[in-house]
């Protein structure tokens, strides 16, 4: 490292409030590595934001030197790693504020939606969080955001009064619909690439409790569970969400013993109506078959985690998505075969209704794209270095079959680096050259990486 660039690290270090890391420092492979474990970020240079000022200055740094720059809160959603350049950490910056008079919350950059529903809960308000507390708000609602009510509610991005955004001329903008109405429009769902969020107020909502949890399926005793939820769902309303996750799980001592070495069907439910209207609407599910795991209850919202029940430990994975107009009976029939016990590797199967209010327009437009997809259908796998080619032939065969329904993929669960068409597909064709006009003008040289 030369002398010019040192004593620029030095003036960084002075600017910044929180750590600026190096490879060769201590705290560097702590700040780089997120939830996502496989290819992680390896930059030339990380600054863990302690505020927005921090943000600048790490914004201003790699700006002045042609440096891309790459944003990380909890690394739930991992995109393209970044070699090189300047990462920003933001799970420091954690704050969240609750207004109850307004019914709003501003969000720090690095607040997971476990922060906001613990500060939200005490004024009888949720926030439109997702399945998994753990995940970073702000890039949750940048992505579109599809949470346990939103079929009754819509997208997070939905529910946005305001983005605080550092830009890479280094300006702090406020961005709304009145002041900056293109970006406003541009980061609800439209993703990353314009600027990095320092924090954002959303909506909150009062809500208290729902009627959640999970009924679980041998596939082997039950194989037609896919096709009779597929049917259920056309039959429920609004106040009613859910999914279904299928997935081997291993002989181990370690996994509860009915679900030890079984071929599982988990049907996840939330239901924002009384307990009793949830389990009168559920009794068609239960009399599908035998079930080897019921946890359905009256559940507080800050116990909304049990619901999909996802697992918290950080791993290495990769996943492709498809958002369909409809599930066909013939290609969610071959899910059990091609990712079932016989798949050349771990292969887990996720799908969620969706339609309600996320197909209906926001009160202010903004770039979610296939609001009209009926369903979302997702592989995950778990991958280790050098199974990248592996996992991907996986997960198009296991997709192929519902080619003809596929609208286009959606940006909350791509987990992995993203191909220009890949990403293109995640929105109608007028939608994607606006939002690149938008990064064109606003990031001319791409340095931040989306």
């Amino acid at each position: 490292m030369n002398e010019t660039t040192s004593g620029d690290l030095d003036h960084l270090r002075d600017r910044a409030h929180g750590p600026v890391h190096l490879p060769e420092t201590d705290g560097y492979d702590g700040e780089r590595l997120g939830y996502q474990r496989l290819a992680p970020h390896r930059p030339a240079v990380i600054v863990g934001a302690a505020d927005a000022e921090d943000v600048r200055a790490a914004v201003e740094y790699a700006a002045a030197r042609g440096l891309r720059v790459a944003v990380q809160a909890t690394g739930h959603g991992l995109g393209r790693a970044l070699r090189d350049g300047v990462l920003i950490g933001t799970r420091r910056m954690s704050e969240v504020r609750v207004d109850p008079e307004a019914r709003t919350a501003f969000v720090a950059a690095g607040a997971t939606w476990r922060d906001v529903v613990e500060a939200a809960a005490p004024y009888g308000l949720a926030p439109l969080s997702g399945s998994f507390p753990g995940v970073g708000a702000v890039s949750y609602t940048l992505g579109g955001g599809v949470g346990l009510v939103a079929r009754r509610h819509g997208f997070a991005a939905d529910h946005v009064r305001r983005f605080d955004l550092v830009t890479v001329d280094g300006r702090l903008r406020t961005v709304t619909a009145a002041a900056e109405p293109d970006l406003f429009w541009a980061l609800r769902g439209g993703g990353r690439g314009l600027g990095v969020v320092t924090g954002m107020v959303v909506e909150l909502l009062p809500i208290t409790r729902l009627f959640g949890g999970g009924l679980y399926f041998d596939i082997a005793r039950v194989p037609d569970v896919f096709e009779a939820w597929r049917r259920w769902t056309e039959t429920v309303p609004e106040e009613l969400a859910s999914g279904l996750t299928a997935l081997c799980y291993p002989d181990l001592p370690m996994v509860p013993e009915e679900l030890r070495g079984r071929h599982v069907a988990h049907v996840q439910i939330a239901h924002l109506g009384a307990e009793a209207e949830g389990r009168e609407l559920v009794e068609p599910l239960r009399a599908v078959g035998p079930q080897l795991r019921d946890t359905l209850r009256d559940l507080p919202y800050t116990e909304s985690s049990m619901v999909f029940a996802e697992p918290d430990r950080p791993h290495a994975y990769r996943s492709q998505n498809r958002l369909l107009r409809g599930l066909d009976p013939t290609a969610l029939a071959s899910l059990p075969g091609s990712a079932g016990p016989a798949a050349p590797m771990m292969c887990v199967v996720g799908l969620r209704h969706l339609g309600g209010a996320l197909a209906r327009p926001p009160r202010v437009a903004n770039a979610v794209g296939h609001r009209e997809a009926a369903y979302l259908l997702n592989v995950l796998s778990l991958v280790e270095s050098g199974e990248e080619d592996k996992a991907r032939a996986l997960h198009e065969e296991v997709l192929a079959p519902f080619a003809a329904d596929a609208l286009g993929r959606s940006l909350n669960f791509s987990y992995g680096p993203l191909e220009e068409d890949e990403l293109r597909s995640a929105f109608a064709p007028e939608t994607y050259r606006r939002l690149a006009g938008l990064r064109a003008a606003y990031d001319p040289d791409g340095l931040f990486q989306g």
